[in-house]
């Protein structure tokens, strides 16, 4: 037997990974000068975050530090239950190489402590297909070393095309440069953004009008789905749930023998990508 752990970016209701026995580590958020925990729908007041960021607020997000993941590693590893952690994206986060350090100063405590770390190079519903797939395959009765094989094959052919209203709230947060954030300002431009193989977000097109960029984003999945490798679509969204339903039901119209799941963006994934984002994650038949 052996332990699963995720972060909040993987934008999961807490009910769910309940159910998948996942543990969890929460994020830290910050909201007009008071601090907030993401714990995946629990406590947190989402309404009354996304009325925030209609105001334009711009929330901020810490990274989980070594304390805390040697705070939810620890338990475990004093057990000897071996853990698996899948993180958040190293390219826009240093919370994954916090992991690392975690892992390296308990291994110093308990030399025979077994822990793999897997950086999805995502976020959101991304890292959560992932989560999914790596405790689907644990209720199978695949091992450690084979859910982790299964990971490190297959991530990179996890396919993230996202419609923000602009790039404002990504700007600021640093997850994506100034130069490239410029067009968000432009009358009824939707930029498209993906995650590219250092789970970095690249700003890839500008649509003019949000229902052709809402087809830009559909279609660009269809590409070049796969959907022998997870036969699922992850569909997350911050607000505007009237657009949300009408995509739903497009991607419903479209695949209606293919299960798709949505929830909405969690808080600090939505802290970064601001109110209205629309974001659909597949398996591709290549690597990104």
């Amino acid at each position: 037997m052996f332990q699963i752990i995720t972060d909040a970016c993987c934008d999961l209701p807490a009910e769910i990974l309940d159910q998948a026995d996942v543990a969890y580590i929460p994020m830290i958020l910050t909201l007009d000068g008071k601090e907030y925990v993401d714990d995946l729908g629990q406590t947190f007041d989402y309404d009354g975050f996304l009325k925030s960021l209609q105001e334009n607020k711009q929330p901020t997000t810490s990274q989980i530090n070594i304390g805390r993941y040697m705070e939810y590693f620890r338990p475990h590893v004093e057990n000897n239950v071996p853990i698996l952690y899948i993180g958040f994206s190293s390219g826009l986060s240093g919370s994954y190489s916090s992991a690392l350090q975690a892992v390296e100063l308990l291994k110093e405590e308990y030399p025979q402590a077994l822990i793999y770390c897997v950086d999805t190079k995502a976020a959101s519903l991304g890292e959560g297909m992932l989560v999914m797939e790596a405790a689907r395959l644990q209720k199978a009765g695949k091992s450690l070393e084979e859910i982790v094989e299964w990971l490190e094959t297959y991530k990179m052919n996890l396919r993230s095309w996202v419609m923000v209203n602009d790039l404002k709230h990504l700007e600021k947060g640093g997850r994506i440069s100034k130069a490239a954030a410029t067009i968000g300002g432009l009358l009824h431009v939707k930029p498209i953004i993906t995650v590219d193989t250092e789970g970095k977000l690249q700003n890839v097109d500008k649509i003019r009008g949000r229902n052709k960029a809402i087809q830009k984003i559909i279609a660009e999945t269809a590409h070049d789905l796969d959907l022998t490798i997870v036969n699922q679509l992850y569909f997350a969204h911050s607000g505007d749930q009237e657009t949300a339903q009408q995509i739903f039901k497009e991607l419903k119209a479209k695949y209606p023998h293919v299960p798709i799941t949505r929830y909405s963006l969690g808080p600090t994934i939505a802290s970064h990508t601001g109110y209205g984002c629309f974001a659909l994650f597949s398996m591709g038949k290549n690597s990104r």
